[in-house]
């Protein structure tokens, strides 16, 4: 198992925000928080890097549900989702998303296998959403 629900499209940047942004709502997630890395980077270490966009993803229900079932996962959460630019292709953006059957591997609380299932399934319908438009 890889650590990461990946897809690749022919788009611009901000095209694929907008739509990762979408899809991620459609399937009930919100995003809590936003890490813009390019900016950081060259704010505090005068580094020049491609688009890399770090969305901090939170669908409520499941949350809850894996507070609930293990107390510790909100070290684990939000599900992280990255947009950024491919560096080897111009005009080529890639959306990943934290693989949320981490959490089971990492803790290896077996209450949280069905909820990281959902949540995985949700995320991935998403990830199809972002593709299918490009």
């Amino acid at each position: 198992m890889g650590i990461a629900l990946s897809t690749t499209m022919r788009t611009s940047f901000e095209d694929a925000v907008t739509r990762t942004r979408e899809a991620l709502a459609h399937k009930g997630f919100g995003v809590l928080s936003e890490i813009d890395v390019k900016a950081t980077l060259k704010a505090k270490l005068d580094v020049d890097m491609e688009d890399y966009l770090i969305l901090g993803a939170c669908n409520p229900k499941f949350a809850h549900q894996a507070v609930n079932a293990y107390r510790q996962i909100g070290v684990l959460l939000p599900c992280n989702v990255v947009v950024r630019k491919d560096p080897d292709a111009p005009d080529t953006v890639i959306v990943d998303a934290m693989d949320p059957r981490l959490m089971v591997t990492a803790t290896k609380e077996p209450g949280l296998a069905q909820i990281a299932d959902a949540v995985t399934g949700l995320l991935r319908e998403a990830l199809e959403e972002v593709a299918k438009e490009a």
